[in-house]
């Protein structure tokens, strides 16, 4: 519980930290601005699904059972590779090609730096897992801040320059953190290391890759049928979104890290159930914040070109619930192997982002993006928990946070 308050603390900075970076650069850089932005982090988060094959849950899920040396060797090769080669095909989509060379400059950066951190989860390091989270967002605040206020780069591709400084300066000081600690003979290929690696990693980032793709393919949707300012503006409702997940993520990957180093089933469906209970009551408390807020505020912290930021907030708040709190069933499935699972419920959440967004965005335009996205997002969770209990008894306490649980939560906080 303790490691969970910890993460908790830290998501939440990071949480105050996009909210302050999503402000600032759609203040500094208008809707089409973060438009651009939205579009080239997509962009480079596609290539990161297939880079993470080998840096992602693989490096994290094999850290225990493989020499760190030999997980090395291919995580930092298949990252440098994907980071250049998967960036150049969007020379022939022509979808923001401009920023090619920032793509695979935080591409690869991104990559390596999650090797690094996926490797401080294995190990359940969950400190340093933590504090490298945070600095993410923060570093790339400080660049961000000198690139324009110091050296007076005000075009909207500092904001991709600060943030591949930030990812390299921290793949730096982590790889030296592991690196003191490796032997230079462990270093070698295996073909049981890439085998099981490599298994591993596309079947769990194939999924990731889908689940993603249900909530950027509105983006592109969005792009060609209204243009990049409309792109710029539901996607703050979306980055809204992402930023609040950060908080119950925190709970996943704590879990996530506990399923994988788990010998009990039954134990592990305990520690689900009991991180549900978590996410549940903190998706409860923000939803209920994006209910209460005026629109008012939105278009005051935004400017008057995000005055409709409210009513997307609440047409995608279903979905953020659901999709926040099936995180926890969905890390579980990941923990136990149980990645077809993952699959299925990603390809039919696709489905049906493509289905209706050919056919509401035309028509509705950002209110169409919006349903179709939390259509997406609901027959997504309602697939996992499906799968899930059938595994196990359903409850409503699984839900509801007892007294017992708060006397637990206040005890180890206050005893830290």
């Amino acid at each position: 519980m303790l490691t969970i308050l910890k993460t908790f603390v830290s998501r939440f900075l990071i949480l105050i930290l996009s909210f302050g970076l999503v402000i600032f650069s759609t203040q500094f850089w208008g809707s089409e601005g973060k438009g651009t932005i939205s579009i080239v982090i997509a962009n480079a988060a596609i290539v990161g699904f297939f880079s993470s094959i080998f840096a992602g849950s693989s490096t994290s899920y094999f850290a225990s059972k493989f020499k760190t040396e030999q997980i090395l060797v291919y995580s930092y090769l298949w990252s440098i590779l994907t980071g250049i080669a998967v960036p150049l095909l969007f020379l022939f989509s022509k979808i923001q090609s401009a920023y090619l060379f920032h793509l695979i400059g935080i591409s690869i950066f991104s990559a390596l730096l999650s090797v690094n951190v996926n490797l401080f989860i294995g190990m359940r390091n969950i400190k340093m897992f933590n504090i490298y989270t945070v600095l993410q967002q923060l570093l790339h605040v400080v660049f961000l801040f000198g690139f324009i206020f110091i050296l007076n780069l005000k075009e909207v591709s500092t904001y991709f320059t600060a943030q591949t400084f930030c990812l390299a300066f921290l793949f730096l000081i982590s790889f030296f953190q592991i690196i003191k600690k490796c032997k230079s003979s462990n270093f070698k290929f295996s073909s049981e290391v890439f085998r099981n690696m490599f298994d591993y990693g596309w079947k769990n980032q194939f999924s990731a890759l889908i689940q993603f793709l249900n909530y950027r393919l509105s983006f592109y949707f969005l792009e060609h049928y209204e243009g990049i300012s409309t792109v710029g503006i539901f996607s703050v409702g979306i980055t809204f979104a992402e930023a609040i997940w950060t908080i119950t993520r925190s709970i996943a990957v704590v879990l996530y890290s506990e399923v994988i180093n788990s010998k009990s089933r039954d134990e592990s469906i305990l520690k689900t159930k009991h991180s549900l209970k978590l996410s549940f009551s903190l998706m409860m408390i923000f939803i209920l914040g994006i209910i209460v807020i005026p629109a008012s505020v939105y278009e005051l912290i935004f400017g008057s070109a995000f005055r409709r930021t409210k009513e997307i907030m609440l047409i995608l708040s279903l979905g953020i619930f659901a999709i926040a709190v099936s995180d926890m069933v969905g890390y579980y499935f990941s923990g136990i192997k149980e990645l077809k699972i993952l699959n299925i419920k990603s390809i039919i959440g696709l489905a049906v982002t493509i289905f209706l967004s050919v056919i509401l965005i035309p028509e509705y335009g950002i209110y169409g993006a919006g349903i179709a996205t939390v259509a997406s997002y609901c027959v997504s969770a309602s697939i996992l928990f499906y799968h899930f209990y059938r595994s196990t008894t359903f409850d409503v306490k699984d839900f509801l946070i007892s007294k017992s649980d708060w006397n637990d939560i206040k005890s180890k906080f206050l005893k830290k």
